[in-house]
C-alpha cells in the first residue's frame, strides 16, 4: 500500500516527534544538545517555521512548529537532520542511519490542542521519570515561557501572549497550566494523531481542513459508503 504524504500546511501549528533508530540514543551529551537547538534555530529561520516549543530526550525529540512558507517543515527537518547525523557520526566515530525513518507529524487544531500540545512535550522528561517538575530539565522550551531563561530558537504562539497582559502574569499562568497536566485521553490523542499522521481536531476543523487539501486529514472515508453496496450480514 503506498504511504501517504505527509499533512503539512502552511500557517497551522504542527506536532512533531523524530526518534532514534531502534529506540537507540540520538544524544550522546549536552555538546549534542545544543548542536541540535544550534541547528534547529538555523534552519528554522532560514526556511521559515516558528519553533513554539520543544524537548530533546535521550532517544527521541518533540517539537511544535508552524511552518510559515510551503515545504518550509520538511525542508527544514531535512537538513536538521542531515547536518546533525553527519556531526553526530564524525564526532562520535560511527556510521550510517540515526533516525527511525522519516519524522512523523501532526496538524493540530490551534484553539483547541496548542496548548495542550505545549503542556505534553513540557511534560516528557516528567512522564519518563528523569525528573520531578518540568522545570527540573534544561533541555526544554519550558524555561522560556516560565521565565528562567531567553532562547532565541523559540517563537511564541499568539495563544500564549493571551494568557496574560505582563511578562509575569502569562508565565505564571503557563505554569499552572502545565502543573494541572493533561489528561490521559489528551495524551493518546496528541501521539497517536502524530505517529499515524492524521490531523487533530474537532470535525468542523477536520471538514475545513480537508476542504483546503486533497489529502485526507482522518482516517477512513467521509461520507456514507455506496448505495450499490449490498449490507454485511452479521453472525449472532
Amino acid at each position: 500500500m503506498a504511504r501517504l504524504p505527509r499533512l503539512t500546511v502552511t500557517d497551522y501549528p504542527h506536532h512533531v516527534i523524530l526518534r532514534g533508530n531502534n529506540r537507540q540514543d540520538i544524544f550522546a551529551g549536552d555538546a549534542d544538545m545544543r548542536r541540535m537547538l544550534r541547528l534547529l534555530e538555523e534552519h528554522s529561520l532560514a526556511q521559515g517555521v516558528d519553533v513554539h516549543a520543544y524537548v530533546l530526550m535521550s532517544n527521541h525529540m518533540h517539537l511544535l512548529v508552524t511552518p510559515r512558507r510551503e515545504r518550509a517543515l520538511p525542508l527544514m527537518m531535512q537538513a536538521v537532520g542531515r547536518s546533525y547525523v553527519r556531526a553526530f557520526n564524525l564526532t562520535h566515530g560511527r556510521s550510517g542511519t540515526l533516525w527511525e525513518g522519516r519524522y512523523r507529524s501532526a496538524l493540530i487544531q490551534t484553539d483547541r490542542y496548542l496548548l495542550t500540545c505545549m503542556a505534553y512535550i513540557d511534560l516528557n522528561p516528567v512522564r519518563a521519570r528523569m525528573v520531578d517538575l518540568p522545570e527540573d530539565y534544561h533541555w526544554s522550551s519550558h524555561g522560556h515561557y516560565t521565565g528562567r531563561e531567553q532562547q532565541r530558537l523559540i517563537t511564541p504562539h499568539s495563544l500564549y501572549w493571551n494568557l496574560g497582559n505582563t511578562p509575569f502574569a502569562r508565565e505564571a499562568t503557563y505554569r499552572e497550566l502545565v502543573m494541572a497536566g493533561i489528561s490521559e485521553q489528551e495524551q493518546r490523542e496528541l501521539t497517536g494523531a502524530t505517529l499515524s499522521g492524521w490531523a487533530l481536531g474537532d470535525a468542523v476543523f477536520l471538514d475545513g481542513l480537508e476542504a483546503q487539501t486533497p489529502r485526507r486529514a482522518r482516517p477512513g472515508r467521509a461520507g456514507r459508503p455506496p448505495s450499490n453496496l449490498s449490507p454485511i450480514k452479521l453472525k449472532s
